[in-house]
């Protein structure tokens, strides 16, 4: 079919309306506000749309989608599967970026993993790959009797039962295995949940540092080396875990890189994220301000916010000790107790105290809250004590969230943070720029193409001044919404009923007309495009107009005029 026919429309305020929707056109719905212009785009188009594509799905995967009720229309025809593009903040998720969001952030993983160029992470240098013979000696420099245990990481997070790969290793002549922490005999392997992640090293040998253990020790290197595909993991007595690779060591200070791949460069995964942490680039700490909002109050008064005023608890009494202890009183304004006593409060004193059911240090109410936080399992408790937290930078990673290993490793002489900190705008012209050799470009071309087509296409709808690492849940709905659309652009679906709200709001005349030709851009991809909006500009880029009124509410509801601008130009009920 050539169109989309909807009869018999009730949704909301709709009266009943029949429309044609060309189908592969840019498509406005206008009128006045509360004309039934959402009523007939989201809750009547694309609700259907929706609907029909989940009924589509196997029972099996239905189960996990929310069942969509049938919208108030008689029929509706020709309908495409419907993409809903609104003004709504993108994500909630504090993990998810501009980046994340976009994927560009997952090819730039990929760009990385693929042609990046690792360095030391004490002196800075370029580092090649590590021998063997290179292996054996910064072992055998270490002090003489030192213990160590050569691992084989034949399993590194990934999921999986893995019994017969365990069986298998006893038939090579293996006997042990370190899985998921845990010591274990490989000829009786124990049940693994194959829906979480493992990690499996394989005992190849036990050494200690002395003379005369040079053949052994590389003998057990090879082999480590063969079971793993390169990689070495050296226990040491204290615990003490050292990885060694074929792949990438620094000759000066000894420091390897593991296996680059796109999960090095991953906030999201163990295997990159800052393990301080977690990959977030903040920490919620305990902050003083919030506890004691008001110093100008006393202890009394209620100056102490993580209690109410008037309460009675142990906690409370223990202040009403300290304050005999310190000799100062509860009816002092805080700010005038002195820095020993705050301090004391706060962050709590070994002094041996007599309290009312022990004698003792007192704990300090910041390390009281940060013990509970940890502690606490339900996530009311935590959403309580988050109430005095204020997020500050990580001290590890400065708030760039990876590991020192992935931060060592350039593209073009950047880090992948650097990068990802640059305004879209900037980081187009930084990739616009970046020349590959022929081994490169065979690797890493295509790569860099969808990298540079999806920020241009984030500068098209008018979100240059964003930047990759911008939390999504910092955006606003407008924003959320061009990025999404240029996702979408980026995407090159065909054969897609596209549905946006209001796109043009807030934008500058210049961002606009970049915007229209992004949704021009969607159409000719072989997409139906719909938008409600009122922007004079876009009714007139329109291949088609749907005119609802004629005013709001009861009194809306109907079409007023349909067809193109010269058409609509002639009704003159119609207020567009």
């Amino acid at each position: 079919m050539e169109s989309i026919v909807i009869r018999g429309a009730r949704e909301h305020n709709l009266k009943n309306i029949d429309v044609v929707v060309p189908r592969n056109k840019f498509v406005v719905i206008t009128g006045v506000s509360g004309s039934g212009k959402s009523s007939l785009a989201f809750d009547t188009i694309f609700a259907e749309g929706q609907r029909r594509y989940v009924e589509s799905l196997s029972a099996y995967a239905r189960q996990f989608l929310e069942q969509m009720e049938k919208p108030d229309v008689d029929s509706i025809e020709g309908l495409s599967p419907a993409i809903s593009i609104e003004q709504r903040t993108t994500s909630r998720n504090p993990r998810s970026t501009v980046g994340t969001v976009t994927e560009i952030y997952d090819y730039l993983r990929l760009l990385y993993a693929s042609i990046g160029v690792p360095h030391c992470t004490n002196c800075g240098k370029e580092i090649r790959p590590q021998t063997i013979q290179q292996m054996v000696d910064r072992l055998l420099a270490l002090p003489a009797a030192t213990k160590f245990t050569i691992l084989a990481p034949y399993v590194r997070g990934k999921k999986g039962e893995y019994r017969k790969q365990m069986l298998q290793m006893v038939k090579e002549g293996f006997t042990r295995a370190i899985v998921d922490g845990e010591m274990i005999e490989l000829a009786e392997p124990p049940t693994l949940d194959k829906q979480k992640k493992h990690n499996i090293d394989v005992v190849i040998d036990r050494l200690v540092v002395k003379e005369g253990i040079a053949q052994r020790l590389a003998d057990s290197l090879e082999t480590a080396t063969r079971v793993s595909k390169g990689l070495v993991k050296i226990l040491y007595a204290n615990g003490h875990e050292e990885l060694l690779s074929q792949s990438y060591s620094c000759p000066d200070c000894g420091i390897s890189i593991g296996e680059i791949t796109p999960r090095l460069f991953s906030f999201n995964s163990p295997y990159g994220a800052c393990p301080k942490c977690s990959g977030l680039g903040v920490l919620l700490e305990i902050d003083e301000r919030k506890i004691v909002p008001d110093p100008k109050k006393s202890i009394e008064q209620g100056a102490i916010s993580i209690w109410k005023e008037g309460a009675e608890n142990w906690r409370l009494r223990q202040i009403h000790t300290l304050a005999k202890h310190h000799k100062f009183s509860l009816t002092t304004p805080w700010e005038k107790l002195p820095e020993k006593v705050r301090h004391c409060i706060l962050y709590g004193s070994e002094d041996k105290i007599r309290f009312e059911y022990y004698t003792g240090g007192f704990e300090g109410l910041i390390p009281m809250l940060q013990r509970r936080y940890h502690e606490s399992d339900p996530d009311e408790m935590r959403e309580e004590i988050e109430r005095f937290m204020t997020p500050k930078s990580c001290p590890e990673c400065a708030g760039r969230r990876l590991k020192p290993e992935s931060l060592a490793v350039t593209v073009a002489g950047q880090p992948i943070d650097r990068i990802v900190a640059l305004q879209l705008s900037d980081a187009a012209k930084f990739f616009a720029t970046i020349t590959l050799t022929p081994r490169e470009e065979t690797i890493a071309g295509k790569i860099l193409k969808e990298v540079r087509d999806r920020l241009g296409f984030l500068n098209a709808v008018g979100v240059g001044y964003l930047t990759l690492n911008r939390n999504a849940a910092s955006l606003s709905g407008g924003e959320g919404q061009r990025i999404r659309l240029a996702t979408q652009i980026g995407s090159k679906l065909m054969g897609v009923l596209y549905v946006l709200d209001e796109p043009s709001i807030g934008l500058h005349q210049r961002d606009n007309r970049r915007l229209l030709d992004s949704l021009v851009e969607l159409r000719d991809l072989g997409n139906t495009v719909i938008v409600v909006e009122h922007d004079e500009e876009t009714i007139e880029t329109a291949d088609h107009i749907i005119d609802l009124g004629p005013r709001a509410g009861v009194h809306g509801g109907e079409v007023v005029a349909e067809g193109t601008l010269e058409q609509i130009k002639t009704f003159p009920s119609s207020l567009t």
